[in-house]
């Protein structure tokens, strides 16, 4: 964005912004001149979410800024008119974790229409889908691929395995079905005889993996594209008696540190969503300033395997933040 089509937005802004406080809606001290950051997630269920809008609050509150948040309870369209209110109420920037590609491109289209900058988080449009001011999120094809890499070495790099999807078409089921293909293609040994959706949910991932037990009596071990299908799977494996099965996930979910430190779950590669959240406002922040000239359009956040040896050594609030401790 042009430093003069940023003065422009600043000072239609602040005629706006002066009616809002007039009503009550903000305060006059903030609103005379800072605009608001509208903020659109895909819901505000998943601890990923929840710690990211944690840091996006934070490091918005430090700033003295003023946000607009929207959860779209992973509904997609239901996330595309959100979008669209947050735009019509002239945000300076939006701050998108989008439900789907599908919410996405529309999402990012409509922001650069509207000539809102857009920080994406987590979902990236599909190519062609608009353009993004920059894009923060886990390089969940190396995760994935560390990962499943790992859990190989823990079965004797031999064996039967199944996989749990998240959301089809979503850029991490994306990216986390190419990194463990990778580490598959490395490892000859492994075979995969069980593929099914769970939609990042622990209660779909429990159920499928119910079915994918009884079908394959010989299994060494279930990866979960999200860490609650994994405790899903493990859970579903110790109802059923299935003892010596590994199960590993990814997101590094406080629950999981209690699951990894009992031998329930051997594995997590850890996301720093919090941080994240963090980023996404202070890039905001600097764009809207123009002072982003210099923010990379790929942000990609490194990635930490919890397990058993090194649990005690990590702590959950170094990824989620300072609520982690309540989650």
């Amino acid at each position: 964005m042009t430093t003069r089509k940023i003065q422009g937005r600043m000072t239609r802004y602040a005629g706006c912004a002066a009616l809002l406080a007039t009503a009550g809606v903000i305060s006059s001290a903030r609103a005379a001149d800072k605009p608001t950051i509208g903020v659109s997630v895909a819901d505000q269920k998943s601890l990923f979410y929840v710690a990211a809008v944690d840091g996006m609050r934070d490091a918005a509150k430090q700033a003295g800024y003023e946000l607009r948040i929207t959860s779209a309870s992973n509904n997609s369209s239901l996330q595309i008119k959100q979008v669209q209110d947050l735009l019509v109420q002239n945000v300076g920037a939006l701050i998108f974790i989008a439900q789907d590609s599908t919410a996405a491109g529309a999402g990012v289209k409509a922001a650069n229409k509207a000539d809102v900058p857009v920080i994406a988080v987590d979902e990236r449009p599909e190519s062609g889908s608009g353009k993004l001011a920059t894009y923060i999120a886990t390089d969940s094809v190396a995760a994935a691929r560390d990962l499943c890499t790992w859990m190989f070495g823990q079965i004797g790099n031999k064996g039967n395995i199944a996989i749990l999807h998240g959301v089809l078409g979503a850029t991490a089921e994306l990216q986390r079905t190419q990194g463990c293909q990778e580490a598959l293609k490395a490892n000859p040994g492994i075979h995969v005889v069980a593929e099914q959706t769970a939609n990042w949910d622990e209660t779909e991932a429990y159920k499928a993996t119910q079915n994918i037990l009884t079908a394959n009596p010989d299994l060494q071990g279930i990866f979960g594209e999200s860490d609650a299908m994994a405790l899903g799977a493990a859970k579903a494996a110790k109802a059923a008696n299935r003892n010596g099965l590994a199960f590993i996930g990814i997101d590094g979910f406080p629950t999981m540190f209690p699951a990894i430190k009992s031998g329930l779950v051997q594995g997590s590669m850890a996301q720093n969503p919090y941080r994240m959240g963090q980023m996404a406002v202070e890039d905001a922040i600097k764009i809207m300033a123009g002072t982003g000239k210099d923010i990379p359009a790929v942000q990609y956040m490194p990635t930490t395997l919890l397990k058993k040896d090194s649990i005690d050594a990590n702590k959950p609030e170094a990824f989620y933040g300072p609520a982690a401790k309540a989650m």
